[in-house]
């Protein structure tokens, strides 16, 4: 028998591996792990993108923030092109794309007015001013938690990674609806606040009934 000819059951040769194939990196737990960390930063910039866009109407901003609305753009063209494996991670980037388009779509629609003259009699009145979520004031929930002003608190533990919480948004959110009924049934009241405090250098979640 030639022995060149004779291949054994399991042989792992070249031949025998070269039909396997790595799994993708967004299929693994650290390839989402990783695209879970890039949303949360997109979500803080888009954040970060309102708070300066009502700073540059205000004239607190010398500049428009033409820098982070570029990044942006192709942040979240490049996370859309990604292979998203999971539903929820898929919703979560929807939804940033549609903040970011609102907010786009009102600054240039303000940057119109200036332009042209017709907000120089009343700059601070002629439009309403964005919408804003105070977290170390506190949010109020009643039985459902606010979409945004969730993902303002979950972005704002993040911040602080040894105690930012360690599961994604949508959890975060149930996990804030849990605690609300469970304070409500405990004392009776009608709402509760959670809020954003620092404590020892860290941020912490707390939570406070709210009387009738």
């Amino acid at each position: 028998m030639d022995p060149k000819r004779t291949a054994r059951p399991g042989s792992t040769g070249p031949a025998a591996s070269s039909g396997r194939t790595a799994p993708t990196a967004a299929g693994t737990a650290p390839g989402r792990r990783i695209l879970q960390e890039e949303i949360d930063q997109v979500a803080r910039e888009v954040q970060q993108l309102r708070i300066d866009i009502e700073r540059f109407f205000s004239g607190a901003l010398p500049l428009p923030p033409e820098e982070l609305r570029n990044r942006l753009q192709t942040q979240l063209r490049q996370l859309r092109n990604r292979n998203v494996s999971t539903v929820a991670d898929s919703f979560r980037l929807g939804e940033l794309e549609a903040r970011f388009n609102s907010y786009n779509e009102l600054f240039n629609r303000r940057l119109r007015d200036l332009e042209e003259g017709r907000r120089a009699a009343r700059p601070a009145a002629a439009a309403p001013p964005l919408p804003r979520i105070d977290v170390e004031k506190g949010v109020v929930v009643r039985d459902k938690v606010d979409p945004e002003a969730a993902e303002a608190l979950y972005t704002g533990l993040r911040a602080s990674p040894s105690e930012g919480p360690k599961f994604d948004l949508d959890s975060f959110q149930s996990y804030l609806e849990r605690q609300a009924a469970a304070i409500r049934q405990k004392t009776g009241c009608a709402q509760v606040q959670f809020r954003l405090a620092q404590e020892d250098g860290k941020v912490k979640l707390k939570a406070r009934p709210v009387p009738v």
